[in-house]
């Protein structure tokens, strides 16, 4: 005897449509799914959408989804970002992924980082040609980057900690800009007499000649650090996880659009990474009160 719904239709028959509209209703938000990407503002906000343009257009042809770059306020802002999952993806300096991971209860999982970020450094850089060593800065005004920039604040305080200093008790002054591109101008502009920031951006307005050599110079670089990364979410489904790390690490200076996307983040390449990369960051923070 055939089972029948109230209706009068064969059960077998109602279960099979309200399979097939659960399957199309599901179709169709996967093809309207969004893939939501941050980063750190760590240079201003045009630079910061200049370079993520052509990274957006080549992710959404490698995902097969539409995907948005959002940038936020500040550097907690996109930590905050992350671990809500108002995000999916985030780029984050060395201390943002740590801050991020204690944050979402360890579910931050750092998937590619440039290979510059295996061996990156900060730079002081100064307009006041007495100052020559980091033993010099004492009773000068200094300026950092974001308070929770990895380049911009926390390895360059715990090298000067290092090196027996105390910014809070011996400069005369501690500034935060908020980037590293407005700490070279509160340098250039005598603001200040010295700041520190990421030697990557540093390098860039060099060869962009946006900086009078005459004027401002680097005096100390610290040693290397493993710093920047793209984060995603411990929920995020593992195969998107996978593509996306795959489309990451497939970028390559051998084509146009890889060039291109390559140079603006300041990459030769990505390569995989993990947590694990990122101990002596937690440690360093832990150090110096910041964490």
């Amino acid at each position: 005897m055939t089972e029948t719904s109230p209706l009068g239709r064969p059960l077998r028959a109602l279960k099979a449509l309200m399979m097939a509209t659960l399957l199309t209703a599901g179709a169709s938000a996967f093809a309207q799914a969004v893939l939501r990407v941050t980063a750190i503002p760590d240079e201003s906000p045009t630079e910061l959408a200049r370079k993520a343009a052509p990274l957006v257009k080549y992710l959404e042809a490698k995902l097969g989804m539409k995907v948005e770059f959002t940038p936020v306020t500040d550097y907690a802002a996109a930590v905050e970002a992350l671990a809500s999952r108002k995000v999916d993806l985030a780029w984050f300096g060395g201390f943002t992924f740590v801050q991020a991971q204690v944050r979402s209860g360890g579910k931050a999982i750092p998937i590619v980082q440039r290979e510059e970020d295996e061996k990156f450094r900060s730079v002081f850089i100064t307009s006041d040609p007495s100052i020559k060593r980091l033993s010099d800065l004492k009773g000068k005004d200094v300026s950092f980057g974001s308070q929770s920039s990895t380049s911009g604040h926390l390895m360059p305080r715990s090298a000067l900690m290092q090196a027996g200093l105390d910014p809070d008790k011996d400069f005369r002054r501690v500034a935060y800009s908020g980037a590293h591109d407005a700490t070279i101008a509160a340098v250039a502009a005598g603001k200040v007499q010295a700041g520190a920031l990421n030697i990557s951006v540093w390098e860039k307005f060099l060869a962009d000649k946006k900086v009078d050599t005459s004027k401002v110079t680097a005096f100390y670089t610290t040693p290397p650090y493993f710093d920047y990364n793209w984060t995603v979410h411990a929920d995020m489904p593992a195969a998107l996880r996978e593509k996306i790390t795959q489309a990451l690490l497939s970028l390559s200076r051998n084509d146009p659009e890889g060039k291109e996307i390559l140079e603006l983040q300041r990459a030769t390449r990505f390569i995989p990474t993990k947590a694990e990369n990122y101990k002596g960051i937690e440690a360093a923070a832990r150090g110096a009160g910041l964490l």
